[in-house]
């Protein structure tokens, strides 16, 4: 199992728990971004530089992600893309993406855009707080649990 971290906008925090959770659980762990991501050294965890442009990051992990790796990112398209190829998706406040409910997740994604460009919405989500913090943790630990369990 390899986990993906779409790191371009992962939050400072989100990306201290996977770091910690790669040392403590011995899994390989990959952070991908256009743009320099400070990690602490490790042998389990390491960074992708992608070059600027729309979804780089998210076009690589797509394509190397397998089945049973662990994907995080808030990007629902990317989401969708590798649970179809059996992998596992969680955003970084926690939220499983899974087969039953990425259509429903990718429908909520495609209004909220439509909307945003006809100006009825101007603002993203909310910043992350301490329950988003701690409910991606207590994913992230489930899946990796799993995981192991399962080998």
């Amino acid at each position: 199992m390899t986990v993906w971290v779409d790191a371009d906008a992962c939050p400072r925090a989100i990306r201290d728990i996977i770091v910690r959770a790669a040392q403590r659980r011995e899994i390989e762990t990959i952070f991908v971004a256009n743009h320099y991501i400070p990690l602490q050294k490790s042998k389990y965890v390491s960074s992708m530089s992608v070059p600027q442009g729309f979804d780089k990051a998210d076009k690589l992990i797509e394509e190397r992600s397998v089945k049973n790796d662990l994907v995080i990112t808030a990007d629902v398209p990317l989401a969708a893309a590798v649970v179809e190829n059996n992998a596992v998706a969680i955003n970084p406040r926690g939220k499983e993406y899974d087969k039953e409910n990425i259509k429903g997740l990718l429908a909520n994604r495609d209004l909220s855009e439509e909307l945003r460009s006809q100006g009825n919405i101007s603002s993203g989500p909310p910043a992350i707080n301490q329950t988003n913090i701690r409910d991606f943790s207590n994913s992230l630990d489930r899946y990796i649990t799993k995981f192991k369990s399962d080998i």
